[in-house]
């Protein structure tokens, strides 16, 4: 078991690709809107500063499906947290109480291209299952701001 592990801290430790879910606090239906959609954009291009990329996402009514590569330096925690703050931030601009979210988030480190692409299809399937559009491509709030791949 332990020379196994530390084989996947060679092969994942560098710019590691996570899929992450996260949901309002109660459930509430807060974040398929196009102020929303902006400041999570705003969001995501200002990260690419810190070598943080974003990929596939998709945002539902009351939670949110992104994949994401960070590097070493960065932690995931922290950074959920501003991603958290700066979409909390345009929903109180809107006049939306807090709370938000809901405690923590969900996190997966893939380990390999078909697990991403699993992962994908099950999300990206969210608002035809959610009864919000006829097909994945209807769904506005949604998208991909870099092409990540398994390596």
């Amino acid at each position: 078991m332990k020379e196994r592990l530390s084989r996947l801290d060679r092969v994942y430790r560098d710019h590691p690709i996570y899929y992450i879910s996260c949901s309002t606090h109660s459930r509430r239906k807060l974040l398929a809107n196009p102020t929303l959609h902006e400041a999570f954009q705003a969001f995501v291009i200002e990260a690419e500063t810190r070598s943080i990329y974003v990929g596939r996402y998709v945002i539902m009514s009351d939670h949110l499906h992104l994949f994401v590569a960070l590097p070493d330096e960065i932690d995931l925690s922290g950074w959920m947290k501003s991603l958290k703050n700066a979409l909390s931030k345009a929903l109180r601009a809107c006049a939306v109480e807090s709370p938000h979210w809901q405690k923590g988030y969900f996190d997966h480190v893939l380990r390999s291209d078909s697990s991403h692409e699993e992962k994908w299809l099950y999300v990206r399937q969210n608002p035809v299952e959610e009864g919000l559009a006829s097909v994945p491509e209807q769904w506005p709030y949604q998208g991909e701001r870099h092409a990540l791949r398994y390596e």
